[in-house]
């Protein structure tokens, strides 16, 4: 398969943004019954070979262990429990109400009992509308959503072969529900004390220093898709620092600046998976340079701390 197959935005906006609304009740399913992590790391979804997945949860909770799967290979949504009993339901052919309906009745089925906390979409145009009452967006086409799925993989796979080079603490490569993107992101040891005024999320995001990079799929402010990389608290002169390809650029967002490499330019170049790994590395060491950070120190070529196997290397 060609490496990054064409998601234009425009060509699967209703079916992205049923699906996007699946994921929220799912993650919001995965808030309830797993256990706080640091920076939210407890709440993304990490990918399969067939689709997403929300990890085991439960137990602690007093609820049975089990996992949400997203199956994008068939279209199923499948939750199961540790000792083998499941339900399965298609993702097509339902709206974003019956899909909790149908979510929420499996997981009574499975005798596990959880409440969601703000049964409503998380940041997104209609959050003050529960789940339960959206019968709009009820449009599945199956053959865009393996494709997203499938550029998902791809991209995964480049931010873990990035995330190898770099020692110090880092995210797993994991995706959003709630911005669906995926990405992965680069502390520092430096605390940050974020604005009173933050939100909770933000708070806890970005209690550290961090430089992220990752790749979304286009929303209304940005129409397309694109690999970006941004750097929290940002540098004073970071939108000046050279960027890699040619055709990547900083762009103003949100009173920052977001380093953006377009997914239709990444496809164009002779070789598309240099070209992003060239451009996260250039975002990545704009950031670190600006923000002086020891890069050299925090380096990990090959993924290789052991100093035995550095020096032979």
């Amino acid at each position: 398969m060609k490496l990054f197959s064409p998601v234009p935005l425009a060509e699967w906006q209703n079916t992205k943004e049923t699906l996007h609304r699946f994921l929220q009740v799912v993650g919001k399913i995965r808030l309830a019954a797993g256990v706080r992590r640091n920076h939210w790391w407890n709440a993304p979804f990490h990918l399969t070979g067939r689709g997403l997945t929300t990890r085991p949860m439960g137990q602690a909770d007093g609820n049975p262990i089990f996992t949400i799967d997203f199956d994008f290979a068939g279209h199923r949504l499948d939750i199961a429990r540790l000792d083998g009993k499941a339900v399965s339901f298609p993702l097509y052919g339902r709206s974003v109400a019956s899909f909790y309906e149908d979510t929420m009745q499996a997981l009574a089925d499975l005798d596990i009992h959880l409440r969601i906390d703000i049964p409503r979409p998380f940041d997104l145009p209609d959050s003050e509308r529960p789940f339960a009452e959206d019968t709009e967006h009820a449009t599945y086409e199956p053959a865009m959503v393996t494709r997203y799925w499938q550029v998902l993989s791809q991209v995964n796979l480049l931010l873990e072969e990035f995330a190898a080079s770099y020692s110090g603490k880092i995210s797993p490569v994991h995706h959003f529900w709630h911005t669906f993107d995926i990405a992965c992101t680069r502390f520092s040891e430096r605390h940050v004390d974020p604005s009173p005024d933050a939100d909770p999320v933000t708070r806890e995001a970005y209690s550290r220093e961090v430089i992220s990079a990752g790749f979304w799929f286009g929303d209304d402010t940005f129409p397309e898709p694109a690999f970006y990389s941004y750097t929290a608290p940002e540098p004073e002169g970071l939108e000046n620092e050279p960027l890699l390809p040619p055709a990547a650029q900083w762009t103003a967002r949100g009173g920052s600046h977001l380093a953006v490499l377009r997914h239709a330019d990444a496809r164009a170049d002779t070789d598309p998976h240099a070209a992003v790994l060239a451009f996260y590395e250039s975002a990545y060491r704009a950031g670190a340079r600006r923000a002086g950070w020891d890069v050299a120190r925090l380096a990990c070529p090959g993924g290789i701390t052991d100093p035995l196997l550095r020096v032979k290397a």
